[in-house]
């Protein structure tokens, strides 16, 4: 579990291989990833966007953005919580994800980004 904390939103992700969804004989290797964002500051906001930057090792970099998350622009009201899970699919077995989240302010009518903690994924039987 990685988790990174901004401006008061925090920021959860746990990733695991999915062996099923995957196809090794095709250099696919996929990759589910839950996101849990936690609103513990002291006003309402709305995710608007986000950006990702993708490694798949050993050089293979893309970034990836867009609005909102899987369809969705979530309001977090103060204490709120929203997840959704997504997936990455990498030719090597190994990668790491990081980004930020865009956020709207509503009190302030202004934006602010959250940082996406950088996490790593790599198949399972590769790891130490």
């Amino acid at each position: 579990m990685n988790v990174k904390t901004t401006n008061r939103i925090k920021v959860q992700v746990d990733c695991k291989y999915e062996h099923a969804q995957s196809s090794p004989a095709s250099n696919e290797y996929l990759f589910s990833y839950k996101v849990t964002i936690t609103n513990h500051s002291d006003r309402r906001v709305q995710l608007i966007k986000r950006k990702w930057y993708i490694t798949d090792y050993p050089a293979i970099r893309k970034i990836v953005e867009g609005n909102g998350v899987i369809g969705q622009q979530p309001v977090l009201e103060i204490g709120d919580s929203h997840s959704y899970v997504s997936y990455c699919v990498f030719k090597n077995g190994i990668g790491n994800m990081k980004g930020y989240y865009t956020f709207y302010e509503f009190t302030k009518y202004s934006h602010f980004e959250v940082e996406i903690p950088e996490f790593d994924m790599c198949l399972p039987w590769l790891k130490n």
